[in-house]
């Protein structure tokens, strides 16, 4: 059976089903062929609201992140913990 998902090619600036080319060098999946033919279109959207969002361009900002552990702190546990 055939996938109904639609994906745009990074490679070869197209619109293809599931069995096209690898996942790695393509955007989706998208629900209709016009949205996977917008994909660009959104990807430059998000890209300049992120590029203008405070929590990553204002060093003021306070994005809800605990400050950096110090000496003094009891160690942190996480896959990225430092």
């Amino acid at each position: 059976m055939l996938s109904t998902d639609w994906y745009y090619c990074l490679d070869h600036h197209t619109v293809e089903p599931y069995e096209g080319c690898r996942s790695a060098s393509r955007l989706g999946p998208y629900r209709t062929i016009d949205e996977a033919w917008a994909a660009l279109t959104r990807v430059a959207e998000r890209n300049q609201a992120w590029e203008n969002d405070p929590r990553f361009t204002d060093p003021d900002a306070d994005d809800g992140e605990p400050a950096a552990q110090g000496d003094d702190d009891p160690p942190r546990w996480g896959p990225f913990a430092g």
